[in-house]
């Protein structure tokens, strides 16, 4: 992608993320079905689901599903202090419906704040367990006085279903490329929404390539619940089909590059995730498995073992403003959407580049009666050539193409075209399924 594409990407994804941004999403209720229709009008693509509540899914079971309607406190002279249509999370996700008056005393159980953090609202859930609460700056909640508070929280928690996307994409083969991110935090938006704003951008990309050598699966799922419910109907097909995943989540600041392997660390995804941060980002985190939080617990837990990795920019947990109402629109920036969308395009050409080819003759080969070696020597010349015969001397048939860039010090993307030339010129064979050009 060129510099100009990449920031009209960039813009579309800060565009799409601003829309996004006031619902009031979680892992069940209308907040999803909203943003799936918006996505829905993005990517026309997108298919929808909906998983009905009380269905077993592996260990779990798909909750009731959650509306709100109104969610208020007021205080002992009737002002409203707190309210849910100012800022979605000032409400526990997942609050039973309550109205009542009760002093302060016995209303501070049912409030939460950050003492370290005394201006941001907290991000606070209770999804499997029946309670209510509200959540305000500690600033505001150090301001409260003594006195009776109205609590109303007019909401349903109630049989329905779960609802996810998915956008199917047939290439030349039935072998898969994954992506993933979530659709289930209210209004944060690197932790929530610059994941499904960079894969829509992704899916447009996909869809304008002229030739995909592989297959793409990609999901917009509540986290946890979501692809878990996804993978225990769609698990016997993708441990046939996916040859390499990416969890793609909290990627729309411009402060850092993250890197989290799978369960097993070495897979295609890995390698092509962090071929791609290497050669587009430069410098980036490089996290363990121990600090997983995100989905790809459920891709690579045990007997699942799909290869996903996850790209991230400032990964979750890892900076402040991380689960609270710092996480807006301000923390996310158009350039760095674009950049986490550049790494993600990376990652997928690395994974579809990564094929095994054989040079078919003994001994350097003459490239010049085969029109491969330039009549006009020059100094770009010279490093043309110079790259095309490092890559030629690793070509034995057993080290992947991927493993090649490595060691020549190159993208595989700006390798790859040489390699066609080489098989056009009938110096190399392609083991493997052969796949035009492309480049980012």
């Amino acid at each position: 992608m060129n510099s100009d594409a990449a920031r009209e990407s960039g813009q579309a994804a800060y565009n799409l993320a601003c829309e996004l941004f006031p619902i009031n999403r979680s892992i069940t209720g209308p907040g999803v079905r909203q943003t799936l229709a918006i996505l829905t009008r993005e990517m026309p693509e997108l298919t929808t689901h909906a998983v009905p509540s009380g269905t077993q899914a592996f260990d779990w079971v798909v909750p009731d599903e959650w509306e709100v309607r109104e969610a208020y406190i007021e205080d002992p002279e009737g002002n409203r202090i707190i309210d849910f249509k100012i800022n979605n999370l000032h409400l526990m996700g997942y609050s039973e419906p309550v109205n009542c008056e009760l002093p302060l005393d016995e209303l501070q159980a049912h409030l939460y704040s950050l003492p370290d953090q005394p201006d941001a609202i907290p991000y606070v859930t209770s999804y499997y367990s029946r309670r209510w609460g509200f959540c305000l700056s500690h600033h505001q909640r150090l301001s409260l006085k003594p006195g009776q508070y109205r609590v109303r929280i007019d909401a349903t928690l109630a049989p329905g279903s779960l609802n996810y996307g998915e956008v199917l994409i047939a290439g030349d083969s039935v072998e898969e490329l994954f992506l993933s991110t979530y659709i289930c935090h209210p209004s944060m938006a690197n932790n929530e929404l610059s994941g499904p704003v960079v894969a829509t951008e992704i899916v447009k990309w996909l869809i304008s390539r002229d030739r995909l050598p592989y297959s793409f699966r990609v999901v917009f799922i509540p986290e946890t619940i979501g692809s878990i419910c996804y993978l225990s109907h769609n698990l016997g097909v993708m441990k046939e089909r996916v040859r390499a995943g990416f969890n793609i989540t909290c990627v729309g600041d411009d402060r850092a590059y993250s890197f989290l392997p799978s369960r097993d660390g070495n897979t295609l995804a890995d390698r092509a995730a962090l071929h791609a941060l290497q050669h587009v980002a430069g410098e980036f985190e490089r996290y363990s498995w121990w600090d997983r939080g995100s989905d790809e617990r459920q891709y690579c837990a045990p007997d699942i073992d799909l290869p996903v990795a996850s790209i991230m920019r400032s990964k979750y947990g890892a900076y402040p403003e991380y689960h609270t109402s710092l996480d807006n629109l301000d923390l996310i920036s158009p350039a760095g959407l674009a950049g986490a969308i550049r790494v993600v395009q990376g990652a997928i050409l690395a994974a579809e580049q990564d094929r095994h080819f054989k040079i078919n003759v003994l001994g350097e080969p003459q490239l010049g009666k085969r029109g491969l070696y330039p009549t006009i020597s020059t100094k770009n010349s010279g490093e043309t050539v110079r790259l095309m015969m490092n890559v030629i001397s690793q070509l034995d048939g057993r080290t992947s193409l991927l493993e090649v860039s490595n060691r020549v010090g190159a993208a595989i993307w700006d390798i790859y075209p040489i390699v066609l030339k080489l098989v056009e010129a009938g110096l190399v064979d392609d083991l493997s399924l052969t796949v035009q050009p492309s480049n980012i």
